[in-house]
């Protein structure tokens, strides 16, 4: 195993990947020196000596300057490196040149076809609650029903939040969005809509939020209309899971798989291990036919332009900057500065800057043009790599990527966490000695790329996994029996 990697032939630092004891000799093909100092597993050091203000290259991208003289096989971090972001920005769309060519390779995976069109990965009856003072009610209800659940019927799920009452403007049309979204997502084959009755965001007027529904997939409670809502609810949770169990698994093309891409507690092999084999995954699927979301946009700070070249036209180009923008001046209307740095964790992995994180996040996003762009909330309508207006937060982004249609999201990490979403959610980690750690956590190992395993195989052995997990393989949180949703809070609560 290579014990440092320069990520790009214009790059001025190199990475290490294990840790490095001061004095370690450093041989590149025309020079070598030694450490100036220990350079922890992920983080940077200078191949070339610097001069204050000089840009740091990493990814081949500037990831920021540094703030003092740097010699050859010193340590580059937080305590020498700035951010070069800066606030609004004018962008020119020059797009790159494509040439991919879309695979003529069937691959099919187990799903269910629902009556819409659509293609689930799970066949589930989910509980909704309209507002988080029926959150109680719903879990109750969601244990009370797990004794129901008969062959076919894959879990039955509440949904709790402390949201749909109280708010005001886009921040209760965030909410109403979301739970909409959620109740027509295609991993439930039913769904019961619970609510309180006094709330603003009652079932009367989510109901318009829904559109048309199956009376036979959706149902509705109000629990201040109902003299027992529990067994009101269990008897609707029946007659939901026998219209569930007429679905049955059959082979589906995987261009209708839609993938949510996220990545969170970054660390210094973000950007060099798992980030990039889950590009590769996402170039694989969208040649066939397939669909990926990217998110986070905060963390697309730095590397902006990289996306908005790969813009399919203009107007999609015209979109992005809108997105980039808008969640500028959301940080401005907040007096938050535009380029916070990184989380502690992030730093302590090796991440320095917002660029340093950019770089390496939006690598989950592969080469492949970028189809369309969606607000938050909004479903995908348009097959391929598609970005999504959310914020960072690995709750709020990864809820946002179900309610836009994704069947399944990949998770990469550094750190590890044991958080879920509404659909299952592939744990992969950038490091080995996580995988190892953490096995009840983590799903797939990225690490092996810095031991030898080629990227080719690498995405191939990925792109197998997410097809067994959609053909009903249970990821690791599923087997924890871990769920979770999170929405986006803008505006004041009443």
């Amino acid at each position: 195993m290579n014990q440092f990697i320069i990520i790009n032939t214009k790059d001025n630092v190199a990475v290490a990947l294990d840790n490095l004891e001061e004095g370690f000799v450093v041989k590149l093909k025309d020079k070598q020196f030694s450490l100036l100092q220990p350079i922890p597993r992920g983080h940077k050091f200078a191949i070339t000596a610097l001069a204050a203000g000089d840009p740091v290259i990493k990814y081949g991208n500037s990831i920021g300057t540094v703030t003092a003289n740097v010699k050859e096989g010193e340590w580059i971090h937080t305590h020498n490196i700035k951010t070069g972001l800066g606030e609004l920005l004018d962008y020119q769309y020059s797009p790159l040149p494509f040439t991919k060519e879309p695979q003529d390779k069937q691959v099919f995976f187990n799903g269910y076809k629902r009556e819409n069109g659509k293609v689930g990965v799970r066949n589930e009856i989910w509980i909704i609650p309209t507002v988080g003072c029926v959150n109680n009610v719903a879990t109750t209800i969601a244990k009370k029903a797990s004794s129901l659940i008969s062959e076919g019927i894959d879990d039955v799920i509440a949904f709790p939040h402390p949201y749909g009452c109280s708010q005001m403007d886009e921040d209760q049309e965030n909410t109403r969005k979301i739970l909409a979204d959620l109740i027509n997502h295609p991993n439930a084959a039913g769904v019961l809509v619970l609510g309180l009755g006094c709330e603003n965001s009652n079932i009367d007027i989510l109901k318009n939020y829904i559109g048309d529904y199956n009376p036979d997939r959706v149902k509705f409670l109000v629990s201040q209309e109902s003299d027992d809502e529990i067994s009101d609810s269990l008897a609707l949770i029946e007659e939901l899971i026998q219209y569930g169990k007429t679905f049955k698994r059959e082979p589906v093309p995987a261009s209708e798989l839609v993938i949510g891409l996220k990545c969170g507690g970054s660390d210094g092999l973000s950007g060099i291990t798992a980030n990039p084999t889950v590009g590769e995954f996402s170039d694989l699927l969208t040649s066939m036919g397939g669909s990926t979301i990217l998110t986070e946009v905060p963390e697309m700070f730095g590397a902006e332009t990289l996306l908005m070249n790969r813009a399919k036209n203009e107007e999609v180009f015209n979109q992005i900057v809108t997105l980039i923008n808008d969640f500028k001046n959301y940080f401005k209307r907040h007096n938050q500065t535009i380029y916070e740095n990184p989380s502690p964790g992030n730093k302590a992995g090796g991440i320095s800057t917002l660029e340093d994180k950019s770089l390496g996040c939006t690598q989950k996003s592969g080469t492949s043009q970028i189809q369309g762009v969606l607000k938050y909330g909004e479903i995908i309508k348009t097959k391929g790599l598609n970005l999504l207006a959310s914020p960072g937060n690995d709750l709020v982004a990864s809820t946002a990527l179900a309610a836009s249609g994704a069947q399944i999201v990949l998770f990469t990490t550094g750190r590890g966490t044991p958080f879920a979403s509404p659909v299952p959610t592939v744990k992969i980690s950038t490091n080995t000695d996580l995988y190892n750690r953490k096995r009840n956590w983590i799903d797939f190992n990225c690490g092996t790329l810095v031991e030898g395993t080629s990227m080719e195989d690498l995405s191939q052995d990925l792109f197998d996994f997410v097809i067994k997990v959609a053909s009903g393989e249970l990821v690791k949180a599923e087997v924890a029996g871990y769920h979770d949703m999170a929405i986006f809070k803008e505006g004041v609560t009443l």
